[in-house]
């Protein structure tokens, strides 16, 4: 596909809603590298160059803001009404279901996991850290994800009614932001209650970074693949060999180690490498029924892949009570610890059935629920 004709399909995807086939493929990369972060498992860090942590949650962030037009400010009522549908209620739907669960594993089988449902943990919490349940601990992201858009929408209101309504402006202004904050976490005063605005604050610039990408550089993304993906990886490597560990904490607004530039730096240099390769890929991959359906459902794999790694570990944990056979299953932190992953044998590469099933069941979830919604709208349709 030509520059020409990639940046033709693109206005297209975003005026007409279609499918974009190198983002899709971007969405999926980057869920797979949420599930693979939660299991250590570095199957996607192109040698440890690139860790996860480093850049995989803003990059959600990114595409997010890539697909932000400026129409949705003339319908702004419509907008968040289209938010609150998409995301907030399927959202407190699934975490009601989930502190259920927990209520239930803790009573009745002796789990040490999640909060007592309340209205604070229903309700407040998600807004606060979204670790309240915790076997859906992943979807902390999703009120995040809410409260940025809404951010989003409200400036870009009150800029464009002051005539300031600039990407460069915008940009530069919500990177400072974000770098103090940074600084500010780095110095040990985003703590308790301050997490919450800091992330929102830390990955508020990463929102804007997609709409820059798509306004303002987009159009110049044409150099060839042999050169683009040298100068990203030069830039990587000296980022690996010059700084003291590139990872950090999105959620929780700690480890960064390198000062308040460097984390936008990684950010920026993983997104880099990663759209690229999504671009190289579209041609072979962007109507995959696969991809096509992972890039689109990657809410269904970030709300439920932690209670999928429970179910696997429960079946674990059976066959070690019941045969003897997996002696070495640690019990004590099953019960405790929801981030254990027994390994058998120790093998790393038992992570493969953790990545694929933690993919794969969500997907079939979300199927399953599709087709009841339509049944159920089939259902209505006969009864008028």
């Amino acid at each position: 596909m030509t520059d020409v004709s990639y940046r033709t399909e693109c206005n297209e995807t975003i005026s007409s809603g279609t499918y974009h086939a190198a983002f899709g493929i971007l969405s999926a990369l980057a869920i797979i590298m949420v599930v693979a972060g939660h299991l250590g498992y570095g199957i996607l860090t192109v040698g440890e160059l690139f860790p996860y942590y480093s850049f995989h949650v803003p990059l959600f962030m990114f595409i997010s803001g890539y697909f932000y037009t400026e129409e949705e400010q003339e319908r702004p009522f419509y907008y968040i009404k289209k938010k609150v549908r998409r995301l907030l209620v399927p959202y407190f739907i699934w975490n009601l279901i989930y502190g259920l669960i927990a209520w239930g594993l803790r009573d009745g089988a002796g789990f040490a996991f999640g909060e007592p449902i309340s209205v604070k943990s229903l309700f407040l919490d998600p807004f606060l850290h979204g670790y309240q349940y915790l076997y859906n601990f992943a979807a902390w992201f999703v009120p995040v994800l809410f409260l940025i858009e809404m951010m989003n929408l409200v400036m870009r209101i009150v800029l464009k009614y002051l005539r300031l309504n600039k990407e460069w402006l915008i940009l530069s202004g919500t990177l400072v932001v974000g770098m103090a904050v940074v600084w500010l976490a780095i110095s040990g005063h985003v703590w308790g209650w301050y997490k919450m605005p800091g992330r929102i604050l830390f990955l508020y610039p990463c929102f804007q970074m997609g709409q820059f990408y798509r306004r303002k550089l987009e159009k110049y993304d044409t150099l060839g693949n042999l050169p683009y993906f040298a100068v990203v990886i030069e830039v990587q490597v000296l980022l690996n060999v010059c700084c003291n560990g590139l990872a950090f904490s999105s959620v929780w607004c700690t480890a960064f180690a390198n000062g308040p530039i460097i984390p936008y730096v990684t950010v920026v240099s993983g997104i880099a490498f990663w759209l690229r390769v999504s671009k190289v890929l579209a041609p072979v991959l962007g109507q995959n029924k696969g991809v096509v359906c992972l890039g689109r459902n990657t809410y269904a794999v970030m709300m439920h892949h932690i209670m999928v790694f429970m179910l696997i570990k429960m079946v674990l944990a059976g066959i070690a009570a019941g045969t003897g056979y997996l002696a070495d299953f640690d019990f004590e932190r099953f019960y405790m610890d929801i981030d254990y992953c027994y390994l058998v044998k120790g093998t790393e590469a038992f992570k493969m059935v953790y990545l694929a099933a933690g993919i794969m069941l969500p997907l079939l979830c979300q199927r399953g629920i599709e087709r009841m919604k339509q049944w159920f709208g089939r259902l209505y349709q006969h009864d008028l």
